[in-house]
């Protein structure tokens, strides 16, 4: 989800030092017991140095297998037919990939039988970009090709990289997450699991819309696909660009503004582009604007066929990995949290990595330092994990090849000043609440009235120790619809008292006051408590040191819907209410990541 591409549519070795004291922790959340284990349990890794001289993280232990040649294959997509449109006319929907396998001595990979020695799994990243923005298919991408490959291919995995429809060499037309797009990722799924090199494993992952396509494959379901690895990936594509009736910038644009011209590069596939879902595209996202749901008392199932997390529930039969970065601007961690400890619930094998880095990945220097103050600046360069490539190394041995231990099933959690913790899920379940009527909070800038010019800044009483907030906090506020419209629209904003620093923050159409993605039409003057929700954090207040909430129509890139423009009047009272989620972690929690630096609070 490439938000530089869309503002262009709306506006036209190392000093090492082990852990210590305090940061010893003897009580490790789900340890594995197994010394003979390669790679050591997250807490133990302080003192093991890895290459850092390229632009991502290296394997500890280097394979044995050369890199063969890149293999161009064409899968053939026999479910979509005529009533889809696009190649669906013609017959012959095609998705293309490059696909790289190591070389095995005595293995032919190309014959159709071979021996059980020489099959292998396979890791895929499915996405839009090559030949559109990025490499093509057929040459190692630095998104995250050429890590996979470099650091897996000698280990004894293949890498596919996938071109969705209307993208690269695929052919038919770019239908942003619909089912047509479905249909291709799982036909390659099945081609991947059954090919004769194949050892019939299949495992997803990818970042942002490369990160949406394992969850689109999850959603359809498949006996090969045993893993995904979602990074800011979208369990649903109304559920990033719609909160609670609030709508981003990019909402009404995403499939014919933005990736839908990645159907169009002026060849004789372009009237492909012609199909069912680029269609409904047109209206689709201007009407979800209007009305701020996914349209389905309109009969449409546009954004019902975008959603995934419930699909996958029902057809997935694999493990989930999900990598998220608290800073992400891009795509909200809402799409990780409550989706962590949904996953635990339904007994799906569920593990987490949370850093205060944006739309990135665990491993890039170069992203995580450009980050500013509230955003991951105060937690950076502890944001980098060095020993990712082993991580991921481990976990598709275990789920792939069905080797060593099974990787712990946790959350490793970065707070906002930098520090390192494991949980059982997250948020955790031993979470305390702190709840403030509005009474014993000071107005100190506004007044109650908010409009599109105008704020109102409220402080909240000083902590008396260090706290801890973590999760979804919650802001339930009674507030009151102008007489001259029927909504109204709130952004928050949550700072730290002493400096300002950015926390954390909620949106909310007040059609949606009772959250959830089903509206109502309000009166006029009409008076709510709507009850609004912080997006996913884990943030640090001082001792002595307290927040304020910063209240005004708009922030970020979330718009008014047009019935929303009008003042808000609200009531600070105690109907009003802010409650704080809260942990009590101390530095015997934390652990230190590889080439770091001891955290200086707990020196």
């Amino acid at each position: 989800m490439n938000k530089n591409i869309i503002s262009i549519f709306i506006v036209s070795i190392f000093l090492i030092s082990p852990l210590s004291g305090c940061l010893a922790n003897e009580n490790k959340t789900n340890k594995i017991n197994d010394e003979q284990h390669w790679l050591p349990d997250v807490e133990d890794r302080a003192d093991m140095i890895y290459k850092n001289d390229d632009v991502f993280s290296r394997v500890s232990i280097n394979g044995t297998y050369e890199i063969d040649e890149v293999r161009s294959k064409y899968i053939s997509v026999p479910e979509i037919t005529l009533t889809d449109g696009g190649a669906g006319l013609t017959g012959d929907a095609a998705v293309h990939m490059g696909l790289w396998l190591p070389k095995i001595e005595g293995c032919d990979m190309d014959a159709e039988n071979i021996e059980d020695r020489c099959k292998v799994p396979i890791i895929a990243e499915i996405g839009p970009y090559y030949d559109d923005g990025d490499v093509d298919a057929l040459t190692p991408a630095d998104r995250l090709g050429r890590f996979l490959i470099e650091n897996l291919v000698p280990h004894g995995y293949g890498i596919a990289q996938v071109s969705v429809f209307g993208t690269g060499e695929s052919n038919h037309c770019m239908d942003l997450m619909g089912l047509d797009e479905q249909e291709g990722i799982h036909a390659a799924v099945e081609y991947l699991g059954t090919a004769s090199f194949s050892n019939g494993a299949v495992g997803i992952i990818g970042k942002s819309y490369d990160g949406s396509t394992p969850w689109e494959a999850a959603a359809m379901g498949s006996e090969y696909l045993k893993t995904i690895i979602p990074m800011s990936g979208l369990i649903g594509a109304h559920d990033l660009m719609w909160r609670n009736g609030s709508m981003e910038a990019r909402g009404a644009i995403m499939h014919n503004g933005v990736y839908g011209s990645f159907g169009l590069d002026g060849n004789l596939d372009d009237s492909q582009n012609a199909c069912e879902g680029y269609l409904e595209g047109y209206y689709a996202g201007p009407a979800a604007y209007l009305s701020g749901d996914n349209l389905a008392w309109t009969g449409s199932d546009y954004w019902g066929e975008r959603t995934f997390l419930d699909r996958a529930l029902q057809n997935y039969n694999g493990s989930v990995y999900i990598i998220h970065g608290m800073q992400d601007w891009n795509v909200d961690p809402h799409m990780a949290f409550p989706t962590h400890n949904i996953l635990i619930e339904h007994g799906f094998d569920v593990k987490g990595l949370y850093g205060q880095w944006g739309h990135d990945y665990p491993d890039r220097e170069s992203g995580h330092s450009g980050l500013s103050s509230g955003r991951g600046a105060e937690a950076f360069p502890h944001t980098l994990r060095w020993d990712w490539a082993d991580d991921l190394l481990e976990w598709f041995d275990y789920y792939l090849k069905d080797e060593g231990p099974a990787p712990r099933l946790i959350a490793e959690i970065q707070d906002n000043m930098g520090s390192w913790r494991v949980e059982n899920e997250y948020p955790p379940k031993d979470k305390d609440w702190i709840n403030y009527d509005m009474d014993t909070c000071n107005v100190i800038e506004g007044g109650e009235l908010v409009t599109s010019s105008s704020s109102l800044t409220i402080e909240c009483p000083t902590f008396e120790e260090e706290i801890r907030i973590i999760g979804t906090p919650i802001f339930h506020v009674q507030a009151t619809t102008s007489l001259l419209s029927t909504s109204g629209h709130l952004f928050v904003e949550m700072v730290q008292s002493s400096n300002g620093m950015h926390l954390g923050h909620a949106v909310m159409d007040l059609r949606f006051f009772d959250g959830g993605k089903e509206g109502q039409v309000l009166n006029p003057g009409q008076t709510v408590i709507a009850k609004m929700e912080f997006f996913g954090m884990d943030v640090i207040i001082p001792e002595g040191d307290g927040i304020q909430l910063i209240i005004s129509q708009t922030g970020e890139d979330y718009i008014p819907s047009p019935v929303s423009t009008f003042p808000v009047t609200l009531g600070l009272d105690v109907s009003s209410i802010l409650g704080l989620s809260i942990v009590n972690r101390t530095c015997s929690d934390l652990f230190l990541p590889p080439m770091h630096e001891p955290y200086t609070q707990c020196s």
